[in-house]
């Protein structure tokens, strides 16, 4: 882990503009604890400045002329390379598919390039947290297997019986691989699931479809008003908060513009506490990796109003921030390891009042 007050971050950053190449230069410049080492019109270029300029963390595009970002990730892991990969590229429904792809090939955080290089200042707020969160993430970890769910010991409430239970998650860096093995694993008769994961617009719905793709539970991107049932995952859109009302015996999501929280929108804390107020005793929140501290209070407030949390414990976080914050707070019920949480979130479900 990086120990910010011996060094600065170094960072290369990897695009084919020169007026990218510049704005996120200049923008990770303006940060204390970031310095911009050098900059690479491409892959190959990179290639060579790597050796002399030591970076602690890469920005790669993803659309670049003679070697493409994902290509150069695939070459990155095929030759063990340890240095973390913040993804910053058009997010276009093709470029997300391609985005995701970077994720699955090892990219730590994947964030949109705004339209217009005139607006790429809107990364500004963003930008440095996630160098930030990817100078701290874990390289060493295995890879998460994937699998189809094999659990099925959850009982089901008989169909005539109201069931107000309900199940919040919430992630950052780490947290698309972590939910691309806690979703699959899971049976479909579970009550509902609402997701925060800290991730730029138009993304989510690549996320989603792609989790929806290798889980029974069925996994979509959010919409407004829309009402949450059992068997059905709903994620956040990217660049907007989600929180969850009710209304008599049924949860809604409500999507929502408010100013970004913890640095982010969607947040985890706008959802836990939103769901501690509309579902109290029957909630089951789990915070999963990422850097700060969002969903920590928010799973407080989850536990105030006699629900239960889970989060993952430090050796399977890719970034153990987070789930620490919560733990240190005293209001984490378990501390479970990534490939553990399926099975503790059935357990768990038996004990809470439906």
């Amino acid at each position: 882990m990086l120990n910010y007050t011996q060094r600065k971050i170094k960072v290369l950053v990897i695009d084919d503009s020169a007026i990218v190449r510049k704005v996120i230069s200049e923008t990770l410049d303006m940060d204390p604890e970031i310095e911009v080492v050098g900059v690479a019109n491409d892959p190959l270029i990179a290639i060579t400045k790597i050796p002399k300029l030591n970076p602690d963390v890469l920005t790669l595009d993803m659309e670049m002329p003679r070697m493409d970002g994902l290509t150069y990730l695939k070459k990155l892991k095929a030759e063990g390379s340890t240095i973390p990969v913040v993804v910053i590229s058009s997010l276009t429904q093709q470029g997300s598919k391609i985005a995701l792809e970077a994720m699955e090939a090892g990219a730590c955080d994947v964030l949109a390039k705004p339209d217009g290089m005139s607006s790429i200042g809107a990364l500004a707020g963003k930008l440095a947290y996630h160098i930030k969160a990817a100078a701290k993430a874990k390289r060493n970890l295995k890879p998460i297997t994937h699998q189809k769910a094999t659990l099925h010991s959850y009982q089901s409430i008989h169909s005539s019986k109201i069931d107000h239970r309900i199940i919040v998650i919430g992630a950052s860096t780490g947290g698309v691989e972590a939910l691309r093995y806690i979703l699959p694993s899971l049976p479909a008769n579970l009550p509902p699931i609402a997701v925060v994961q800290h991730i730029p617009q138009y993304f989510s719905k690549a996320v989603a479809s792609r989790i929806n793709d290798i889980s029974e539970i069925n996994v979509r991107e959010a919409q407004d008003n829309e009402v949450l049932s059992s068997g059905n995952c709903l994620i956040a859109p990217g660049d907007s908060h989600m929180m969850l009302i009710r209304k008599g015996d049924i949860y809604q999501v409500r999507l929502l513009k408010t100013p970004p929280v913890h640095h982010c929108r969607p947040a985890v804390d706008i959802l836990f506490r939103s769901a501690s107020t509309a579902a109290g005793a029957h909630t089951l929140g789990v915070l999963l990796t990422g850097m700060g501290s969002d969903g920590a209070r928010g799973l407080q407030a989850i536990k105030q109003a006699g629900g239960y949390s889970l989060a993952q414990n430090e050796a399977s976080c890719i970034v153990y921030g987070m789930p620490r914050v919560a733990t240190e707070l005293g209001v984490v019920d378990q501390s479970i390891d990534l490939q553990a949480i399926p099975k503790a979130i059935i357990n768990t479900l038996q004990r809470i009042p439906s």
